[in-house]
């Protein structure tokens, strides 16, 4: 087997000034650049740039969710919501036609004297017509 020698580096540790972490954060608040960029510009890892973010942007805290919707959502949302609204109206409209079908139907019923509701399909048979079978039945 092979020994795998582990070398142990020292970092050295960079600290970077209030005003490059405060101008990072900026811009990132402005969208003029992003974490990846930010991270690869610095040489840092994203929790580092969080870290900055949470402690010099008013907007964003730790522990909170901040939703970032696009424009493109925020009017698909609109539009989403006037279609429900139309289909709303629609039902509505729909619903009327419907009761105002069924009071008629009700009112020509009482006035002719019999039900309209019910289907106008052909009288049931009596049963009382010849089979064709060769039993028989006396």
């Amino acid at each position: 087997m092979k020994q795998v020698k582990q070398h142990m580096e020292i970092k050295a540790r960079r600290i970077f000034s209030e005003a490059v972490k405060k101008r990072a954060v900026k811009d990132l608040v402005e969208k003029r650049t992003t974490i990846r960029a930010l991270t690869r510009e610095h040489l840092v890892c994203p929790q580092t740039i969080y870290n900055w973010l949470y402690k010099y942007s008013p907007l964003h805290q730790s522990k909170c969710t901040l939703v970032v919707q696009m424009e493109s959502e925020e009017q698909k949302n609109h539009d989403l919501r006037q279609r429900i609204a139309d289909l709303e109206r629609i039902v509505g409209q729909k619903q009327l036609e419907l009761d105002f079908l069924n009071k008629l139907l009700e009112v020509g019923s009482n006035e002719l004297g019999f039900d309209l509701k019910k289907s106008f399909s052909s009288p049931p048979s009596s049963g009382t017509g010849a089979t064709s079978s060769g039993m028989d039945t006396s």
